[in-house]
């Protein structure tokens, strides 16, 4: 494998695991990743598919004594039937519209101006959002995942559908629209984990068997080493963000969105950066 690309794969690999969970989407920083790397084309976005994946992982480590238990009781605690029950029916929204509009969306939206703008929406989004939690704290009725309703699980998936948009953020749409249907941050936070088990493990596996004419053996150690990068990074992200949300909000996050998106924009608009889709 080359030494130049071999790098590549591990950058995007961590850009990956780091954004994943975070609401500043990973896919429009791995888009704009892509562009300043040169690493572009119809097997990158394979490629920037496929390593969520590693990420994914992550989530099933951390918490692999609680899906464990759920695996366990499906036959015989309704409790454990009815959160299995939520996560499917949370993943149905966006499996249900990305297969039926993944390919438009990756022609037109996978762009880095698009991306930028996602951003700076979300971010005002957050600030919103976050605003509202402060002036109304009673809002919340929901505190932990075990508390929730089908209908909470189904409401959280649309919510997570919007992030098929790149830039939106898997993570951010299930937090905050969690959190503005009264979910407290921990208990959107943990569901937006969870979701993301079958979302992403879903897109994966379809991206590889749709574009696997694109793929060959020889791609394994690239996909090997950003899968890994990914995973690591990533398992490290959600264990800080688990301390994080326990003393702080998004704000910082929401700023970041912003911030960020106004200077790809910026630099796209004089030149300063020469992004490519």
């Amino acid at each position: 494998m080359d030494i130049v690309l071999a790098l590549k794969a591990l950058i995007m690999g961590l850009v990956e695991g780091f954004t994943e969970f975070l609401p500043i989407s990973s896919t429009g920083h791995l888009i704009l990743t892509a562009s300043l790397l040169d690493f572009t084309g119809e097997k990158v976005k394979v490629f920037e598919i496929a390593i969520q994946g590693g990420a994914m992982l992550s989530v099933i480590w951390e918490y692999r004594v609680r899906i464990g238990s759920v695996l366990a009781g499906l036959a015989s605690e309704p409790k454990a039937r009815r959160f299995m029950m939520n996560v499917l029916i949370g993943f149905f929204p966006a499996a249900l519209l990305g297969l039926f509009f993944s390919r438009l969306i990756k022609e037109n939206l996978f762009a880095p101006v698009p991306v930028a703008a996602a951003f700076i929406v979300g971010g005002f989004v957050i600030l919103w959002v976050e605003r509202r939690a402060r002036n109304n704290p009673v809002s919340v009725r929901i505190h932990s995942v075990d508390d929730m309703t089908m209908a909470d699980a189904l409401k959280v998936g649309c919510a997570q559908a919007f992030a098929l948009i790149p830039g939106t953020s898997r993570s951010g749409a299930t937090i905050i629209g969690g959190m503005m249907l009264g979910l407290s941050r921990k208990a959107a936070t943990e569901f937006s984990f969870f979701l993301a088990i079958p979302t992403l493990l879903g897109a994966t596996f379809y991206s590889l068997y749709k574009e696997r004419e694109l793929l060959s053996a020889a791609d394994l150690p690239l996909f090997g080493v950003g899968s890994v990068a990914a995973f690591i990074s990533a398992f490290l992200c959600v264990r800080w963000l688990l301390r994080y949300i326990s003393t702080h909000d998004f704000t910082i996050f929401a700023w970041y969105r912003i911030v960020f998106g106004i200077v790809v924009l910026a630099t796209a608009y004089t030149g300063t950066v020469a992004w490519v889709d």
